[in-house]
């Protein structure tokens, strides 16, 4: 699938092994930016689930090399969960939406999203959900733009180590 502005073509799709040090920088970005702490093997293990597919996705925005011959860049990751609910077989929640610096506000964010629906879709998901912190204004605009806010607020019981 390919999409994106006039001047840009981006290539969506699943993350693949050859993607892994490429990957990396922009899951450490995510977990840096929620001032999470994950370790190296940490992000083995997230890496090695992704892989394994089944309910675990994991997606990737691709730029075009810069010039011929030259490798496509990774520029977006979204990492989401097919689950059942009470109320229905198939759910999917975005868990981790992550785009490169450089490329922020230039539709990538928007087209992971709208590639993830449209899996959603096929996988008969009735919804497609997502949490994101209050302050984090710039994703936010786009999640207006994109999906409703219900006014949900999440909770996390502590859980011993």
């Amino acid at each position: 699938m390919s999409t994106g502005n006039p001047a840009t073509s981006l290539r969506l799709g699943p993350l693949r092994p050859i993607d892994r040090a490429d990957w990396e920088p922009l899951a450490r970005g995510y977990k840096t930016f929620y001032e999470t702490v994950v370790d190296d093997a940490g992000y083995d293990a997230a890496w090695q689930r992704l892989m394994a597919g089944g309910d675990m996705v994991g997606l990737g925005v691709w730029l075009p090399g810069a010039g011929p011959g030259q490798p496509e860049r990774l520029v977006g990751i979204a990492h989401a969960l097919f689950h059942a609910s009470t109320w229905a077989d198939t759910q999917c929640y975005l868990q981790d939406l992550f785009t490169a610096d450089d490329v922020r506000g230039q539709g990538v964010a928007g087209a992971l999203i709208g590639h993830l629906a449209n899996l959603a879709q096929a996988r008969g998901a009735d919804r497609l959900h997502w949490l994101t912190h209050h302050t984090n204004a710039r994703a936010r605009r786009l999640y207006d733009r994109v999906a409703v806010h219900k006014g949900f607020i999440r909770y996390d019981h502590p859980m011993p180590p």
